[in-house]
């Protein structure tokens, strides 16, 4: 046979394996045009494919592994040979630090294979978990996710998720929909389609570092509108007064909203946002706890304002606890921005940053100015003849003068008080001051 039919002979078998597909059509779309390369093309069961396309090319210019689940072939099941192509895709992940794109469109396991089907799953389950925090890893959940895939997906960093797809773990009869596993904070984004979800996933590599030792993209920074900002700002508008225009990517909208989690660009620097408003809970703990985790891993700086007056009545103790030592043991750059009420533990669970600023109407207090009122200042209420409005009286007093943002900065609280205005430009200075911040810590596994 020579080379002229040989050459034949491998687009015929291109052709037969390389057939349209949403599948293919969703990985092309997440590269730059024409740079996608298919690893394990020809692999195959029988005349159905394996159920999965794998590769890489390039986004914005950089390398970034990716494998899309083909429900058109052996309805998407994962099978031995499923699993082994997407493993690959991992191995050449972690070998060259590039970040991890896993589309989910499987109606489950190849059950046909038994016992077997179980150690590819374990497989590529525990690779994925390996690599957490070593690469950035997006899901995009773009038709059905069940059992591990659905495991595999939600502890992915960001989990995007079309409307019209279905994510769970054991029961189809549970509510899968998008809405129900954004609002449980099982998903970071909910996008219109498939490909919209993909294309959001495209972006959100656009702005992560490649590894957890390589730096964030720089942008130009754009300056937002300028927008009025002060105490009664919704978190929404003033994360974006604050930060670089169009540059904010908020995560997790529908989940603990009392917490505000978002990507945004500083002065052109990738940073990671909380925003508190309101009181605590264990659902709000656990959404900044893991958010901020997320940034330390590839030392993304963190941005966090504060206002709050506390944790909710039955907020757990363990999950206050992780909120807190998750802050304290995050070596990423760390700066708070006290915009309101900053009370007792919560405000504590905020406040280890390497540089802390607060508005001159910030009110931070051990204890809230109507408790302090009357544990403190108890006796100044006596023989007043209106008892409530002399008690505002001296909880206003008690705000303005020892719960004051001056008084913090004075017991070293707060390093500097700044006008609402000047935030996003003491925020930018910050972030250049901060920038080659290096931390050794004690030598461990892992906090507890």
């Amino acid at each position: 046979m020579n080379l002229q039919v040989k050459l034949a002979k491998l687009e015929e078998v291109k052709s037969a394996c390389r057939t349209d597909s949403p599948a293919r059509e969703r990985i092309t779309a997440l590269f730059d045009e024409g740079t996608f390369t298919e690893l394990d093309g020809f692999v195959c069961t029988g005349k159905e494919g394996v159920g999965v396309i794998t590769g890489y090319g390039s986004i914005d210019g950089s390398i970034v592994y990716a494998f899309s689940q083909d429900v058109s072939a052996c309805s998407g099941a994962v099978s031995k040979a499923h699993a082994e192509k997407i493993a690959k895709v991992y191995e050449l992940a972690v070998k060259n630090g590039a970040p991890v794109v896993a589309i989910f469109d499987s109606n489950g396991a190849k059950v046909s294979e038994g016992v077997e089907v179980l150690a590819s799953y374990q497989k590529i389950l525990s690779m994925s978990q390996n690599l957490s925090g070593v690469v950035p890893q997006i899901a995009v959940v773009a038709g059905s996710c069940v059992g591990i895939s659905a495991m595999m997906a939600a502890s992915a960093d960001i989990t995007v998720m079309a409307k019209d797809a279905a994510l769970y773990l054991t029961d189809a009869q549970e509510d899968a929909s998008a809405e129900a596993a954004a609002k449980n904070g099982v998903v970071s984004l909910v996008e219109e389609d498939a490909l919209s979800a993909v294309k959001k996933a495209r972006e959100l590599i656009c702005v992560l570092p490649l590894n957890n030792l390589e730096s964030a993209p720089i942008s130009e920074g754009t300056a937002p509108a300028e927008a009025a900002i002060d105490g009664n700002t919704a978190s929404c508008d003033l994360v974006k007064a604050v930060s670089d225009a169009e540059s904010v990517i908020e995560l997790k909208a529908d989940y603990a909203k009392h917490v505000y989690t978002a990507l945004a660009s500083i002065g052109g620097s990738t940073v990671g946002v909380v925003s508190v408003k309101g009181e605590l809970c264990d659902g709000c703990s656990a959404k900044a706890a893991s958010f901020v985790r997320f940034c330390d891993s590839f030392n993304l700086p963190v941005v966090t304002f504060v206002d709050t007056e506390g944790f909710k009545s039955g907020t757990s103790p363990v999950t206050a606890a992780k909120l807190t030592a998750v802050y304290a043991d995050a070596t990423c750059p760390k700066i708070t921005v006290y915009t309101g009420s900053a009370i007792g533990a919560a405000a504590m669970a905020f406040g280890s940053a390497d540089v802390s600023f607060a508005w001159p109407t910030a009110v931070i207090s051990a204890l809230k100015p109507a408790t302090a009122v009357e544990f403190f200042w108890h006796d100044r209420l006596k023989g007043a003849d209106d008892t409530a409005k002399t008690r505002a009286a001296l909880e206003e007093e008690y705000a303005d003068t020892e719960a004051s943002a001056f008084n913090a900065a004075n017991a070293s609280i707060v390093d500097d008080v700044v006008a609402p205005a000047a935030t996003r430009g003491a925020l930018i200075t910050a972030l250049d001051a901060l920038a080659s911040k290096r931390v050794q810590r004690l030598a461990k596994k892992h906090s507890c």
